[in-house]
């Protein structure tokens, strides 16, 4: 199974767009947003996504009720963080982030350390990181929109293999 990941788009829409232009393409068959969506308009930019995208609030999503409104015609579900699911057999953790990136980062190679999950995702941070801990995968995306970073990436990964890919949008 292949989930596209993406956190931070901050109403970005060329991001989004070309994020839901590379997750049709490679045909994936999940998307996850670690949060951070920001404005409920921007659902209908996601329109285009041929596969489920479930989420989770970032500490800038305001209007939660209308972001769950507006994202329901897709059949997506956005979340309080953290979240916990299993897809395909593979346990994921799936969180926006807390106070500054570094924290969330411990918090998230914390969780890995546990050892209760497959892969634990966090978005919050902006920047791209990748890391194993014994047999967890530990993966932020980086940020759709490139606003602290000039760079804008998301993440395929195989669930299967536990592998990932870092693109470039």
């Amino acid at each position: 199974m292949l989930i596209g990941v993406m956190s931070d788009s901050h109403d970005y829409l060329p991001g989004i767009k070309r994020a839901v232009e590379v997750f049709t393409s490679e045909k994936t068959d999940f998307v996850i947003h670690c949060g951070d969506f920001i404005s409920p308009f921007t659902a209908k930019f996601f329109k285009g996504l041929n596969c489920p995208l479930s989420g989770v609030y970032g500490n800038n999503d305001g209007d939660k009720y209308a972001l769950r409104e507006k994202f329901s015609f897709l059949k997506a579900e956005i979340h309080g963080q953290p979240h916990v699911f299993t897809v395909e057999g593979r346990k994921l953790m799936v969180l926006h982030g807390f106070r500054s990136p570094e924290t969330t980062r411990d918090i998230a190679y914390g969780l890995a350390k546990t050892e209760k999950y497959d892969v634990v995702l966090y978005g919050h941070t902006h920047s791209f990181d990748a890391g194993k801990v014994n047999k967890t995968l530990v993966l932020n995306p980086g940020e759709t929109c490139g606003y602290l970073t000039n760079e804008e990436t998301i993440a395929l990964l195989d669930l299967e293999t536990l592998s990932f890919k870092k693109i470039n949008l």
